[in-house]
């Protein structure tokens, strides 16, 4: 394996391993602080919004730096 392709390797695991943190931190983390420190629903909400949108800009951004699939289309929650 070339040198080249280690370091896409590495960065392809390192956007996995992102994207999962930031989806795990929308799903189970902010819901729990938010509770705990007494933010509305709405606030909460907008918050998950944010983290699943970097989410899947994070695995997006892996699919389009190895060259191996296309990019992803943009993100649109409507």
């Amino acid at each position: 394996m070339s040198t080249e392709q280690q370091t896409v390797n590495r960065a392809g695991k390192q956007a996995v391993v992102l994207g999962t943190g930031l989806a795990l931190a929308s799903l189970i983390l902010l819901p729990a602080v938010a509770a705990r420190m007494g933010l509305g629903a709405s606030l909460t909400g907008a918050l998950r919004i944010a983290l699943m949108k970097a989410s899947y800009r994070a695995s997006a951004r892996n699919k389009a730096d190895d060259g191996s699939a296309s990019a992803a289309p943009p993100f649109c929650c409507h």
